[in-house]
């Protein structure tokens, strides 16, 4: 393996990167790799910031789940995220079936910004811009149509409707079963989740019909932000692994997952951003993308208790209890 500033590039993997990096500026650049190292955050998913001697980029070697399909979409979805004005990295070049080295493997372009999560972090003051900004690239990720809703099973992104979830206290059951909720919530509370389920089913069905794409994984650590005169702007939306097709507010119940944390403003930005760019909200918006979140909060009960979103999760899913409790 050859190693560049602490990261090891196997062979194959370092012959395919220049085999694929792009020649610039007419002196042959972009070949030489004069600098590598490992970029923070991805889970299913292995990150390597590149330097050569005509630009930077990042590697994305994937790791765990169905990684030929993920890597496939990721690269099928970026020239419609291009052509939608959607802030993401440019794809450079990827290797799904794993040929070149073993693994899937993706390049793009590095994209400058910090971390939505940092910003707000850095500055609260700057919230309500950066929640604006995310606003504002949200409703351009919901302009990017398709003929239905359902899970990407391919790179032909042809939604599949059975490839998504079945009804919330069914899915909530799936988790339950194969997860380590037992150790987590008692019996009372469990009970209560499950009531709490099916009371919040009509509200997730009633956007059944949207076909709109979602990120499915939309927050802070996966938004880069950059700031000018003023103005924030979203420089990339990272890590679309999770994408499908069906309603923005999955998306926003995400990143208002845990709003009591976040910086007063962000909240409000968001969705003043969101509408003054096009982006549409039904009544009682807030109601379905909490109620659409519980998906996704039922999902990390599957997840190793020990796993980085296990203990959120369940501290979420317990507040969520308290609140919505009966007075």
């Amino acid at each position: 393996m050859a190693t560049v500033s602490g990261t090891e590039l196997d062979p194959a993997a370092e012959a395919w990167l220049r085999r694929v990096l792009p020649s610039e500026g007419g002196r042959g650049g972009g070949r030489g790799i004069i600098a590598a190292e490992p970029l923070g955050g991805g889970y299913r998913n292995e990150n390597i910031r590149l330097v050569t001697d005509g630009g930077s980029y990042v590697l994305r070697r994937y790791l765990r789940g169905d990684a030929a399909r993920t890597c496939a979409i990721e690269a099928a979805l970026a020239p419609r995220l291009a052509a939608a004005g959607v802030p993401a990295a440019e794809v450079i070049a990827a290797d799904p079936e794993g040929s070149a080295a073993g693994l899937p493997l993706l390049l793009a372009r590095h994209v400058p910004g910090v971390m939505v999560s940092e910003a707000v972090a850095r500055d609260p003051a700057a919230a309500a811009g950066i929640g604006a900004a995310a606003g504002r690239a949200l409703a351009a990720i919901g302009a990017v149509t398709f003929p239905g809703g359902g899970a990407f099973t391919g790179p032909d992104l042809v939604p599949s409707p059975e490839a998504l979830p079945a009804s919330l206290p069914e899915f909530l059951e799936s988790c339950l079963r194969a997860g380590n909720a037992a150790g987590a919530l008692s019996p009372a509370e469990t009970g209560r989740l499950r009531t709490l389920a099916a009371a919040a089913d009509p509200l997730a069905r009633s956007v059944g019909g949207a076909r709109q794409l979602v990120h499915s994984d939309y927050n802070g650590k996966n938004l880069l932000a950059v700031g000018g005169d003023g103005r924030w702007s979203i420089s990339a939306v990272l890590d679309w692994e999770f994408a499908f097709s069906g309603s923005p507010l999955t998306d926003i119940g995400n990143m208002l997952r845990f709003r009591a944390c976040q910086p007063p403003g962000f909240a409000d930005g968001l969705i003043a951003g969101y509408r003054d760019a096009g982006g549409q909200l039904p009544e009682r918006w807030r109601e379905i993308s909490e109620a659409l979140d519980l998906y996704a909060l039922a999902d990390f009960l599957t997840r190793p208790p020990d796993h980085r979103y296990f203990g959120k999760a369940v501290a979420a899913l317990k507040d969520r209890l308290v609140r919505d409790a009966p007075s």
